[in-house]
């Protein structure tokens, strides 16, 4: 239904139920850090933003006339990339992989004693991870500046009305 849509206000829309499942269905998962990420910046941020950038624009998308085969080519090549660069790749779940053998029992093993977390994903966000989280945060906030500068860029400035001097 997203793809096929023209009215955007519906794709904004169906986009943000979707990151809400979505978020849900992590909760389910047991994985509440990415459900909280997936709601805040899915369907919360990511929602406003599209809802300002439709109100300086239109709600319908632009019909495209002919058809276009250079997104098409190039979506090809891309996926081709990327599974050229998932095979060497270890299995789903392999034990022998270098992620369960070297990093993973350091923090199955010391993340009750060093951290006090019972929760291993959370003691690895908060702690073992906590300024990569930090920056993450940080890169957010500034997309999401840069976002709102760019769309103020394009607004007409506001006429000074005669209350507003000052006398």
């Amino acid at each position: 239904m997203i793809i096929r849509l023209r009215n955007l206000f519906a794709v904004v829309m169906l986009s943000s139920v979707f990151s809400l499942l979505s978020a849900g269905l992590f909760v389910t998962l047991d994985a509440v850090d990415v459900a909280f990420t997936e709601a805040a910046v899915g369907a919360g941020i990511t929602t406003v933003l599209f809802l300002g950038a439709l109100a300086l624009t239109g709600r319908l998308e632009k019909p495209v006339h002919g058809r276009q085969y250079i997104p098409l080519v190039i979506m090809i090549g891309l996926t081709i990339m990327l599974i050229y660069g998932t095979m060497d790749m270890p299995a789903f779940g392999d034990a022998n992989a270098p992620a369960h053998q070297y990093v993973m029992p350091e923090y199955i093993t010391g993340t009750e004693a060093q951290i006090g977390i019972p929760n291993v994903v959370s003691a690895i966000l908060a702690s073992y991870r906590g300024f990569d989280t930090l920056g993450e945060t940080g890169v957010i906030f500034t997309a999401g500046v840069g976002v709102i500068l760019l769309l103020r860029v394009g607004m007409p400035s506001r006429k000074r009305r005669k209350s507003d001097d000052p006398e």
